[in-house]
């Protein structure tokens, strides 16, 4: 659903997969401060939200989703993965229960997929399962009461709250509209990945950080558990994210997709989303092989880049393997 505020002066629509929504109204640093601030929104009503309801709705979707969910406290909280058989990501949620119904937003377009595989998987249990993407619409701004005093809400990058709203209510007056760009600066400042851009369809939890978020690693069985507990023992994800200082000489992002090479053209991972923020200047996380070392120097869509690590190769219960790093010079 196209956002009323593309209509707004100075409003540039953003690329896919939030083409619906603005990329900035004409200053994308200063919409960056005003969110951080406290003084901005931004209109993520782009994102699906799905609704659970039925007195089954919490031990059904603990058995079916990554996380600890069958004695989820009512507005509290928390993310969940739907993985496949062989524990790939197929949908990121963020979820919170209201005391009658389970409240998810997920990405642009995923709505519709994910209502009617739940909606398949009811089975004779007694819940319901509703894609309400027309009626209700997600926003992120400052906390306290200006984007409304409802419980489903998360905290969100840079001390801002997403919130579930119904698109009734319209937007908040007294806060400066701010772009996609604003927010997903703010997030990649973060390390926190985005599902569908820093992700592909082989991501598995541990590769992009998840596994601390997402998954509850002692609960009972659920789709894709078995990689999940595979990885966590061995430690060896094939992947791992990172974090890029992207060349601030340099003109232009990498685009999502482009290669991650090495000096000499090895390609080892792709670039997953890239923002330029107002402070530390051009910044993006991509996906490489685990066994890149630390601190080698990367080529990112051909943008030199210095890399910080975000997903330990290390990352694992039980495995020791250590930060691989360059050998030194030796004379």
């Amino acid at each position: 659903m196209e956002s009323p505020l593309l209509q707004s002066p100075g409003a540039v629509a953003a690329d896919e997969p939030d083409q619906e929504v603005a990329a900035h109204y004409g200053e994308p640093a200063q919409e960056q401060r005003a969110l951080e601030r406290g003084t901005g929104f931004v209109d993520r009503g782009n994102r699906g939200v799905v609704r659970v309801s039925g007195p089954d709705r919490l031990s059904w979707l603990h058995s079916l989703l990554s996380q600890h969910l069958d004695a989820l406290k009512p507005f509290e909280p928390t993310e969940a993965l739907l993985l496949s058989p062989q524990g790939h990501i197929e949908h990121h949620m963020f979820l919170v229960d209201d005391g009658e119904a389970v409240w998810m937003h997920v990405e642009p377009g995923r709505a519709p997929a994910l209502a009617e595989f739940l909606d398949r998987m009811r089975f004779m249990l007694r819940v319901e399962v509703v894609d309400v993407s027309d009626e209700y619409m997600v926003i992120t701004g400052p906390e306290g009461g200006a984007l409304g005093d409802g419980g489903l809400a998360w905290p969100d990058a840079a001390g801002t709250v997403t919130r579930i709203v119904p698109r009734s209510d319209g937007f908040p007056d007294g806060l400066r509209p701010a772009g996609i760009w604003a927010y997903e600066a703010l997030r990649i400042a973060e390390r926190r990945p985005r599902f569908g851009l820093d992700t592909d369809h082989r991501t598995i939890p541990h590769e992009v950080g998840y596994v601390e978020t997402a998954v509850h690693l002692n609960k009972g069985c659920y789709r894709g558990q078995e990689t999940v507990a595979r990885v966590h023992n061995l430690g060896r994800p094939p992947r791992r994210l990172v974090f890029l200082h992207l060349d601030g000489s340099v003109d232009r992002l990498p685009a999502h997709g482009d290669p991650v090479e090495v000096p000499g053209g090895r390609t080892i991972g792709f670039v997953g989303s890239a923002a330029r923020h107002h402070e530390l200047g051009p910044i993006a996380l991509a996906l490489v092989k685990r066994n890149v070392p630390v601190d080698a120097e990367l080529l990112a869509g051909g943008v030199a880049a210095a890399q910080e690590v975000v997903v330990s190769p290390d990352t694992g219960a039980n495995a020791q393997i250590g930060l691989r790093r360059r050998p030194a010079n030796r004379g």
